[in-house]
């Protein structure tokens, strides 16, 4: 049974050699991220070969995702290791120390101190530490322990309701990126973004680099939050990453940002990805929580198009058996997702001829309860539009760009296709996609399909022909 959303898995020492990914692919991984904040530039690149080699071995197209590290706010190291802060004691984050005691530590973030003042609050390794600030003073900020327990080296440092200044692109960034370009990834994913100009300008870096990537937004920061809709529109997806999110605006609140977030994606043709923590049983256990299994499934619910594995996958004892899971709680919350597509379609006005094919296909497709809906497109745009509204029929977006291919892994209810594009008649190309449908078992003679398709043919944009038609009736045939 196809599965709609898509399941993203980071890769780490878990799952860096060949057998281990070639049965992650094989139990649901449509994307792989490769986390630039571990690992030099060479081992990203063999990592990103081993994927493309087991992906051509499954026969599966499988995109590349590389996430950013962004700015370093994170303490220092210590001399032991880590140290043990009590509750109501004083500590002080100075930038100029080495090594940490049980007084102090160093600063990764050496601006720190002029991003916060007497009375702020800060949250370290993810929340479980919280300092609050007593004064500030040159090198030094003096905090007295609100919440303590065992801190170790380089956690990082969240300020309560934001304010942090570190630019989202660092120089480590911006060569990273030209790492990225040359490998060919298909997304890149930029951390701590705090408004569109930041996605604007990883943009501008990728394309200079000579890549292609889509651009996600990674949402963590209370400042991203407030400018939201300008981040989405500067942007060709965003991440839902909780764990930084939650730290910044309160535990509390990140369940309806999750949902605000999935659904302004949508809304406006972008991708949307939730990440962090939901499988983190699985690091050492072979079966997920409850609680794991009902995140994991809302998300679903909520139209996310792809859910994320980070430690789960990258480092933990089961990761062929955390994708297998995730693919099952998917693939049942999918069967009760509502199908809202007449209330979608009201006070609805289309401005661009392929975007009106595209959604009038969905339209048909629903309501004659087609088998398969079949997109020729170039860039994928197609695709993507169909894929934000729910129809409860797949979309098999076929394509002669192999870079479309693998972009298109992350949207949800689309299936890529290559096809090879020979010069050919509307009607021969169409003939064309309707075989290819049939050998990949997908459509039998007799069932209904809803093909879209443009001319000129090879152009991106240019959507403009909508074709209901009977597999099998077809007169013509290739010349």
């Amino acid at each position: 049974m196809s599965r709609d959303t898509k399941i993203v898995a980071t890769l780490g020492p878990a799952s860096s050699n060949a057998e281990v990914l070639e049965r992650m692919i094989r139990a649901g991984v449509n994307v792989v991220r490769l986390n630039f904040s571990h690992g030099k530039p060479e081992e990203h690149i063999g990592r990103a070969q081993l994927v493309r080699e087991a992906a051509a071995r499954v026969g599966r197209p499988v995109g590349i995702l590389a996430d950013l590290q962004g700015p370093k706010i994170r303490v220092g190291k210590f001399a032991e290791g880590k140290s043990w802060l009590e509750n109501g004691s004083r500590f002080i984050l100075d930038a100029n120390c080495e090594l940490g005691n049980s007084e102090r530590v160093g600063l990764d973030y050496k601006d720190l101190t002029r991003d916060v003042s007497s009375g702020s609050v800060l949250l370290l390794d993810d929340g479980r530490i919280v300092l609050d600030v007593e004064r500030v003073a040159g090198s030094e900020i003096f905090t007295i322990v609100r919440h303590g327990g065992a801190l170790s080296d380089n956690k990082g440092i969240n300020r309560q309701g934001g304010g942090l200044s570190a630019p989202a692109l660092t120089a480590k960034d911006m060569e990273d990126i030209r790492t990225a370009a040359a490998m060919e990834v298909d997304f890149v994913a930029v951390s701590f973004p705090k408004s569109a100009a930041d996605m604007y300008m990883a943009k501008q870096l990728i394309h200079a680099a000579g890549g292609r990537a889509h651009t996600i937004a990674k949402i963590e920061r209370v400042e991203a939050v407030a400018a939201l809709e300008e981040i989405i529109g500067a942007s060709d997806g965003i991440m839902v990453a909780r764990g930084d999110l939650a730290v910044e605006v309160g535990d509390a609140a990140v369940p309806a940002l999750q949902k605000r977030m999935i659904r302004l994606a949508r809304e406006k043709n972008r991708l949307a990805i939730t990440a962090t923590q939901m499988m983190e049983s699985m690091i050492n256990s072979p079966a997920p929580t409850r609680a794991e299994v009902s995140d994991v499934a809302n998300a679903v619910l909520d139209g996310t198009d792809a859910v994320m594995l980070s430690a789960e996958t990258a480092s933990g004892r089961y990761p062929v058996e955390t994708v297998e899971a995730m693919s099952r709680i998917c693939l049942e919350a999918e069967k009760s997702a509502e199908v809202t597509l007449d209330s979608e379609f009201l006070n609805q006005v289309f401005t661009r001829i392929d975007q009106t094919i595209s959604l009038a296909a969905i339209w048909t497709a629903h309501h004659l309860k087609v088998k398969a809906i079949a997109a020729l497109t170039e860039s994928g745009a197609t695709a993507l539009w169909m894929s934000r509204l729910n129809c409860g029929v797949p979309v098999y977006a076929l394509t002669p760009r192999p870079e479309a291919v693998t972009k298109m892994s992350l949207y949800r209810a689309v299936f890529p296709l290559f096809m090879t594009q020979r010069p050919a008649t509307r009607d021969e190309l169409l003939y064309d996609a309707e075989r290819l449908l049939m050998n990949e078992g997908i459509v039998g003679k007799g069932d209904f399909i809803v093909l879209s398709a443009g001319e000129p043919m090879g152009t991106s944009g240019g959507t403009n022909t909508l074709k209901i038609v009977r597999v099998g009736d077809q007169q013509y045939a290739p010349g």
